[in-house]
């Protein structure tokens, strides 16, 4: 799939889940909000399926376990701790587990943010080396 296309598929689930998630706060719709985040279960899911067989595909043509592999593992650790946190923020908007802190709902994030804001420190490191080389 063209660079372009995933931009616009990626852009169109957002608007729906926009969608979805004004009209539940308008309360115009009483919908569960496992139901209004379908969007983005949907695109984590074909988002995990490229992933895995992009990975698969790699690891098939007989490479080692490369930068490249080791990478597509910390994408495939992103997404489920994305998962984890989207599951845990629907059980509390559902009152399935009311007392909950909000500060427990976010600790997948916040386990993700430092390993993410590193790896893209070391890609822009790694760039401006090559780049004066």
């Amino acid at each position: 799939m063209a660079v372009l296309h995933r931009a616009l598929f990626t852009w169109f689930v957002l608007l729906v889940f926009l969608i979805l998630l004004v009209l539940r706060l308008d309360q115009r719709i009483q919908w569960s909000w496992f139901i209004v985040f379908v969007p983005m279960w949907f695109y984590d899911v074909i988002l995990l399926t490229y992933v895995f067989l992009n990975m698969m595909s790699y690891c098939r043509q007989g490479h080692e376990l490369s930068n490249s592999v080791q990478r597509r593992l910390y994408y495939l650790l992103a997404i489920i701790l994305k998962l984890i946190s989207l599951v845990i923020l629907c059980l509390k908007l559902e009152n399935v587990v009311s007392n909950i802190s909000t500060l427990y709902v976010m600790i997948p994030v916040w386990i993700l943010i430092p390993f993410m804001l590193l790896d893209v420190f070391m890609t822009l490191v790694k760039s401006s080396r090559s780049r004066y080389l």
